[in-house]
C-alpha cells in the first residue's frame, strides 16, 4: 500500500509541475491590454485617418438592472468610427423602454425588438444574429448587457489585432466578486478554465486549442461569415465557446489577451446564484456527454482532493509528493486570484472550490437529465434538439 500511494502522489505531483510550468509559460506569453498602447484604430482594413468600422453587438433579455452601466459604457468608447446594435430578446421588464430611451439620445445605438423566437433556435444566439443582420462593420464586438468597458478597449484591440495579424480575439476579463463565496469558487473556476483550456496556445495555428468568452470577442466581418454567423450555433448552448472554435475551423488566425479591468463583468452575485447560473451551462460543456461528466469529477477528485486526504496518512516519499501536488495547485490559483485583484490566500481554500465546483458539474447533469433539457430565460429546450445542435 505504500508504493502505491508513493506512485498515485509521485504521479500527480509530477502531473502539477507539467502543468505549473505551462501555466508559467502561459502567463508570459498571453498579451495584456495593459501593455498595448491604444492606436486611433487603423490596421491593415484601414489607417489612423480612416479606421475600420466596429459594431458591438449584444443580446438583453430582462437585464433592467444591469443594463444601464453596461450600455452607458458601450457609448463612451473613445474609438472614432462604431456603433451598438442592441437587440431586446423578448423582454418582460423595462429592457426594451432603457433601449429605445438611450437609442433616442444617442445615434451610435440601434435598438432592435425580438417578438418572438423562431423554432430550431435559442434566443442569446437568436438575438447575436439578429444584431449582425443590422451592423455594418468591418469588425465586430460580441458581448453581453451585463459588461462594462473602458473608453480605450476599441482602440487598444484594434491595436492588438493589427500588430499580431489576427482575425479574431477573446479577452480574459475582469471578474467582479463581493462575497466570499463568489471569490472561491470564481478564484478557483479561473485557474479551472486556463487548465482545460490553455489560452495560450490559441494563437498557434497548429494547435487544436480555442477560446471564446461571452464579454467580448473582437472578430473580423469576413471571418464571422465564413464560419457560419450564429445560424451555425443556433442551438449550442455554449456558443460563445464554440465561436472561438469555428474561427479556428475555418482557418481564420485567433488569439487571446487579458484584459485586466479593460473589461469587467459581475457574472452572478453570491454562491447560490453562481451555483444555479451554471446549471445550464456545465453539462452543456461536455457535449451532454456523461462519459466527460465522469471524468471531468474523478480528475477533480484525484489531482485537487487525494493529496489532501493523504497527506495525513502517509510518509516519506509518499508525504513529499503529497505537499508538492498540494502547494503547487495553490500557487496557481493564488495567481489567478492576484489577476482579479483578490488576496492571495484565497487559495488555501481549494480543496472547498474543488468541491463545490465538482457539485456544481454534478447538479448541472442531474438537473438537465431530470428535466430532459435546460430552462434558459424561461424558455425550455429539449435535451435532444440541443444535443443535435452540438457544434
Amino acid at each position: 500500500m505504500h508504493w502505491f500511494w508513493t506512485g498515485l502522489l509521485g504521479f500527480i505531483a509530477f502531473a502539477w509541475f507539467i502543468a505549473a510550468m505551462e501555466l508559467a509559460w502561459g502567463a508570459l506569453v498571453i498579451p495584456s491590454l495593459k501593455h498595448m498602447r491604444p492606436s486611433e484604430g487603423g490596421n491593415r482594413a484601414g489607417n489612423a485617418d480612416d479606421p475600420p468600422r466596429v459594431s458591438i453587438l449584444f443580446s438583453a433579455r430582462d437585464e433592467a438592472e444591469k443594463l444601464p452601466a453596461a450600455l452607458a459604457s458601450f457609448l463612451a468608447l473613445d474609438y472614432p468610427n462604431y456603433e451598438v446594435i442592441a437587440v431586446n430578446d423578448r423582454s418582460e421588464d423595462a429592457t426594451g423602454t432603457i433601449l429605445d430611451a438611450a437609442a433616442r439620445g444617442n445615434s451610435r445605438l440601434k435598438v432592435v425588438h425580438v417578438n418572438s423566437l423562431p423554432a430550431g433556435w435559442l434566443g442569446k444566439p437568436h438575438g447575436l444574429q439578429q444584431a449582425f443582420e443590422h451592423s455594418i462593420g468591418d469588425w465586430l464586438v460580441l458581448t453581453d448587457a451585463d459588461v462594462r468597458f473602458e473608453p480605450h478597449v476599441l482602440r487598444t484591440t484594434i491595436s492588438l489585432v493589427s500588430e499580431k495579424h489576427w482575425d479574431h480575439l477573446t479577452l480574459l476579463c475582469h471578474a467582479e466578486m463581493f462575497t466570499v463565496g463568489e471569490k472561491i469558487v470564481m478564484t478557483f473556476f479561473a485557474m479551472s478554465f486556463l487548465l482545460g483550456l490553455r489560452p495560450w496556445r490559441v494563437s498557434n495555428p497548429k494547435s487544436s486549442s480555442y477560446v471564446g468568452v461571452g464579454a467580448f470577442q473582437l472578430i473580423r466581418r469576413s471571418a464571422y461569415e465564413k464560419m457560419g454567423t450564429h445560424r451555425r450555433l443556433a442551438m449550442e448552448v455554449v456558443d460563445d465557446i464554440k465561436v472561438g472554435k469555428l474561427v479556428k475551423q475555418a482557418g481564420f488566425r485567433s488569439g487571446v489577451a487579458r484584459a485586466g479591468r479593460a473589461v469587467s463583468v459581475h457574472w452572478h452575485a453570491g454562491l447560490r446564484n453562481i451555483i444555479l447560473g451554471t446549471t445550464k451551462n456545465f453539462y452543456a460543456t461536455t457535449g451532454f456527454r456523461l462519459w466527460v461528466v465522469c471524468g471531468q469529477v474523478a480528475g477533480l477528485v484525484l489531482m485537487f482532493l487525494v493529496p489532501w486526504a493523504a497527506l495525513p496518512f502517509v510518509q516519506g516519499w509518499a508525504r513529499i509528493f503529497a505537499v508538492v501536488a498540494i502547494v503547487v495547485p495553490m500557487m496557481a490559483q493564488a495567481g489567478a486570484a492576484m489577476e482579479f485583484d483578490e488576496s492571495p490566500f484565497y487559495a488555501v481554500t481549494q480543496p472547498l472550490g474543488a468541491s463545490i465546483f465538482g457539485w456544481m458539474v454534478v447538479r448541472s447533469t442531474i438537473v438537465t437529465l431530470w428535466q430532459g433539457g435546460i430552462t434558459w430565460r424561461g424558455t425550455f429546450y429539449p435535451i435532444e434538439e440541443l444535443k443535435r445542435g452540438v457544434v
